[in-house]
């Protein structure tokens, strides 16, 4: 089953499949072990590739780390968690398609993980052929994808489509840029409290 929304105006064709199916991972596969010692929290990362962003933020967001990996197999580097303010922090791993957070609470130079907080937010992943745009996601929790798509023109930039995609676990859509001749398109992804964004050159 598909549906087929045209919008000859603003230069823009999307066909949207309803019927699909994704393979990106194995759901609860662990990808982490930690070992706490005295001074120092150990820990492991299965399955990171070079270029992989690791990263350790505090609860709001603030980068009080950050380390680009440089090896592409398993990671295990020790920190000294305990001279962090008590508070909540977490470990995220951004990688290509992913983002992986590991959270954990300091209290009075006591580091605990919480594992069963452990979270994966799958990027949108955009593919350019042509005019065509396929997009896809997994969203394992069928959290809400907002899309929306701007067209660049010389002066200025337009919203030419917008939606927000809900109650699934795979999302694909194929959109035809008919407007590519004339100018640029951007897109932003919203999903999870993160935003993405995509930009298409002619």
């Amino acid at each position: 089953m598909k549906k087929v929304i045209k919008n000859t105006k603003k230069g823009i064709l999307m066909v949207a499949m309803l019927a699909a199916s994704l393979s990106f991972a194995n759901e609860g596969t662990p990808f982490f072990t930690i070992k706490n010692e005295s001074e120092r929290t150990s820990l492991t990362l299965a399955l990171v590739k070079e270029g992989n962003l690791l990263s350790i933020k505090d609860y709001n967001g603030m980068i009080l780390y950050k380390e680009v990996i440089q090896k592409t197999g398993t990671y295990t580097k020790g920190f000294d968690l305990t001279a962090l303010p008590n508070g909540k922090y977490i470990f995220e791993l951004d990688s290509d398609i992913e983002i992986k957070t590991i959270p954990f609470t300091v209290e009075t130079n006591t580091v605990v993980f919480e594992k069963d907080m452990e979270k994966s937010i799958f990027k949108p992943v955009t593919r350019v052929k042509g005019n065509i745009v396929f997009v896809s996601q997994l969203t394992l929790n069928n959290k809400p994808l907002k899309i929306d798509i701007y067209f660049e023109g010389s002066n200025n930039s337009e919203l030419v489509l917008t939606e927000t995609i809900k109650d699934t676990k795979c999302i694909e859509r194929i959109y035809k840029l008919t407007g590519l001749k004339n100018g640029n398109y951007t897109m932003v992804f919203n999903t999870e409290g993160r935003e993405f964004i995509k930009h298409i050159n002619n």
